[in-house]
């Protein structure tokens, strides 16, 4: 299938729109300047790139009309990228346009507001109302709701390289057949968190910055971009424009360091032979690069060093965007894809601002100043990230073929392995004897929160998160890499990999809301004392934890991470399945964590009757349990692996989204009556063995659920609810959820619910269990904001 541009968006420091954006880079002009929407007293530099026509008018305290910024620069480049596509008036099923959203930071900025509301005047004065916006997938809901985009919705956080990745998830959205139109792309905004981080890190430069000439410090940026992604033959057949093609991409992991890069630049490297592959390009056919370019001194050396290593001879020319608009960080992969998608379209090859007018020494030929004309029919767009997250981008000027190509091999994917910590059950056969046994693992701990009372909770007891993980590198994680290492050391414990196969895996990392506890004491530091702790800083990015566990596992394989709160999980399996199944990888570890912190309590309890005061009965409205876990998976191809080694398959992913917006679910049980229907297949109701449902002891989420279960016919077929054991664990319940299938079916048994419930669904499973074959389980998941995911598990 040939996945090709019919649309574009692009809003950043240089333009309000596309065209304005590229007629300033085209022409070498900064939009760099000194910045006024976040206050930067005392730290390095206050330089940043910077959208001007972004005007901040409403205060952040208004409940009915304040719209985060992020959000605001993520809709004005969305609705930019579906217009110019046509897409409102394309014949195209709205439950089959999928959204792949990049973001680093997402609503930092109204999380930054009630923090320092909280700090100030304390928690009861705290305006609630901006933690509807502060979540990563919050940005996603926004879009999905405002434009009507109801297929499967993904939030991609690989820090610098998110939205890059978030294509390249469009790719395999769209290869899958899981969406017909894709809206991918990405956005952050400037933001206090990210300043301060970087200015403890001393990496800033109080000067325009100068990639790769200078390379004295990054000037930080703000802006979104997004490209619309169709097949060839969907474009052709309405009639659409194209403007380029999305020929490939190419992931990898540097395993060499928590922030730097490999000094070799074999992790980038490996990216960009990746993309050429999966186009079916050779490095020869490369033009152009856009860089990564950051103007610090270890990217742009790195990066230089691999682009010069790219082939035999010159090297490609290569520049770098960020010198005019700065370092958008989540957002940079996808406003660099779309200007490589606007280079190919002017034959033009955007300037290196080198604004002390030095040459590269390196060698390599930057572009320097104005853009350059240039026959150009294959593009790099490279994005590399914290942690050694690499993505590579092969970007083609589209032409028509006259033979279509070779459908793709697929190959089966089978479940080899499991590795579980959740609460009090910190080993895996741990976790599987309290499910079994009907044994919550949370409620020796409590919480008091400030003016509310004290609420049980079940993370897991930080005096366990040391055990088996080298101590030079335990005192660099923080608990949410500590619990994410430990669920892997469990999981390669059963399937161990040699050194070969070690560095040619995969690992995907799901998160429901990242390590909220390092990014709290981070930012109150920052709130509080003006300056920023650079020991915590590096942990406060999404992929830090994944970072952690590939540099323990020597893990180099494509990488991803995904925040999009309960439901990341389910997309995390498909794209390992997706990876695996195309013959990109061999195998692949998918890695669910979330944590329980204070803080996350605090920013419930104002919520009435958001949070239980003792148990989590699923169907009696008693309130969430929030608790922690950790759970990996390992994902291999049937082909490569002993028979005997299976655990289970996956069959079916049902990824549906409504319009419901922020931290809201609205009534109706339509979308989530799709995924379930999605998930089976061609599999009637009645073979489904059993169901382990999402249901969670809030009304809201269990009775639109008990509702969907009815109308798709399965509210008659057994039903779990193994958050009554569990408590709430974020994203980490989709893969406890996985688990529990092929732990049901080893043990012939489905556990009951834990406590005696008010109602249910006809099949709910009583507290004593039900003994009898499970050959098929379907796994439910949902996020407030209106995304529903499901998988189907064959054993």
């Amino acid at each position: 299938m040939k996945i090709v541009v019919t649309g574009f968006g692009l809003r950043a420091a240089v333009g309000s729109n596309a065209e304005q954006s590229w007629e300033s880079i085209s022409n070498g002009k900064s939009g760099i300047v000194r910045t006024t929407v976040v206050p930067t007293e005392g730290l390095v530099s206050s330089m940043g790139g910077q959208v001007e026509s972004e005007m901040e008018t409403e205060p952040p305290s208004s409940r009915t009309t304040y719209v985060d910024r992020c959000h605001r620069l993520a809709s004005a480049a969305a609705t930019e990228a579906l217009t110019h596509a046509g897409a409102n008036q394309a014949p195209v099923d709205r439950t089959r346009i999928a959204l792949s959203l990049g973001t680093s930071l997402g609503g930092a900025r109204s999380g930054e507001e009630f923090h320092r509301q909280w700090i100030q005047d304390g928690l009861r004065k705290a305006n609630t109302g901006l933690l509807r916006q502060y979540p990563l997938h919050s940005v996603a809901d926004h879009l999905a709701s405002e434009f009507q985009l109801f297929g499967p919705r993904s939030v991609q956080s690989n820090a610098c390289a998110a939205g890059a990745v978030a294509i390249a998830y469009g790719i395999e959205l769209l290869e899958s057949d899981a969406a017909d139109m894709v809206l991918a792309g990405g956005v952050d905004p400037l933001a206090l968190l990210s300043f301060g981080g970087f200015s403890s890190l001393k990496a800033l430069d109080p000067l325009h910055c100068a990639p790769y000439t200078r390379s004295s410090g990054l000037n930080l940026g703000e802006g979104a971009g997004f490209l619309v992604l169709e097949s060839e033959a969907s474009a052709v057949g309405r009639g659409a424009a194209i403007y380029a093609e999305i020929a490939g991409y190419g992931l990898s992991a540097d395993a060499y360091h928590a922030t730097a890069p490999d000094p070799m630049g074999r992790g980038a490297l490996r990216a960009m032979h990746a993309a050429l592959h999966m186009a079916g390009n050779t490095v020869e056919d490369v033009d152009y690069v856009n860089g990564h370019g950051t103007g610090t001194a270890a990217n742009d050396s790195v990066e230089a060093k691999a682009i010069t290593h790219l082939r035999e001879g010159a090297a490609p020319p290569a520049s770098s965007t960020k010198s005019m608009i700065g370092h958008t960080l989540g957002a940079a992969g996808a406003i660099e894809a779309v200007t490589s998608v606007l280079a190919i379209q002017n034959q033009e090859m955007p300037p290196t601002v080198t604004p002390d007018g030095l040459r590269s020494p390196t060698g390599l030929d930057i572009v320097a100043e104005t853009a350059q004309r240039a026959r150009l029919k294959t593009v790099l767009s490279n994005s590399f990230a914290f942690g050694g997250n690499n993505a590579s981008l092969a970007i083609r000027e589209y032409t028509k073929d006259a033979s279509p190509r070779a459908p793709k091999t697929v190959r089966p994917v089978v479940i080899t392995g499991i590795g579980a910590l959740a609460g009090d059950a910190v080993t895996t056969e741990e976790v599987k004897t309290a499910l079994f046994e009907g044994r919550p693992v949370y409620g020796d701990g409590t919480v008091e929160v400030d003016g509310f009372g004290s609420f049980p909770f079940g993370d897991i007891p930080t005096d366990k998160l040391k055990k088996g993980i080298d101590p030079k590198y335990l005192r660099h994680m923080d608990t949410l890499g500590r619990r994410s290492a430990l669920a892997v050391s469990q999981l390669l414990k059963q399937r161990g990999l040699s050194r070969a196969e070690s560095t040619s895996t995969g690992l995907l990392f799901a998160t429901g809301t990242g390590p909220i506890s390092t990014v709290e004491a981070f930012e109150r530091e920052l709130l509080t004392t003006g300056s920023g702790n650079a020991l915590l800083f590096p942990n406060t990015v999404m992929n830090a934890a994944p970072g952690h566990v590939a540099l323990l596992n020597k893990l180099q394989g494509p990488t991803a991470t995904i925040c999009a709160g309960n439901t990341g999980a389910i997309t995390a399996l498909h794209f390992a399945q997706n990876l695996i199944s195309n013959g990109v990888v061999d195998r692949m570890i998918v890695l669910a964590a979330d944590e329980a912190p204070h803080a996350m309590l605090a920013a419930y309890a104002p919520i009435p009757g958001y949070l239980a005061r003792s148990a989590c009965l699923p169907y009696s409205n008693t309130g969430r349990i929030i608790s922690g876990a950790a759970v990996a998976i390992l994902l291999e191809s049937e082909d490569s692996v002993d028979p005997g080694r299976v655990l289970g398959r996956i069959e079916h992913f049902g990824m549906t989204g409504d319009g419901s917006g922020p931290s809201r679910l609205r009534r109706g049980s339509e979308a989530w009556v799709r995924s379930f229907r999605l998930a089976l297949g061609s599999n009637p109701p009645e073979t489904v063995d059993a169901v382990v449902a999402a249901a969670c002891g809030r009304d809201a989420v269990d009775s639109l659920e008990v509702e969907a279960l009815a109308a798709m016919g399965l509210g008659g077929r057994p039903v779990s609810t193994p958050k009554a054991i569990f408590g709430d664990a974020g994203a980490s319940g989709g893969l406890l959820g996985v688990a529990q299938a092929v732990w049901m079916s080893q043990e012939k048994f489905i556990p009951g619910t834990a406590g005696v419930v008010a109602s249910g669904p006809e099949g709910l499973v009583p507290p004593s269990g039900k003994a009898g074959e499970v050959n098929r389980t379907l796994v439910s998941t949902c996020e407030a904001g209106g995304s529903f995911q499901s998988v189907t598990i064959a054993t």
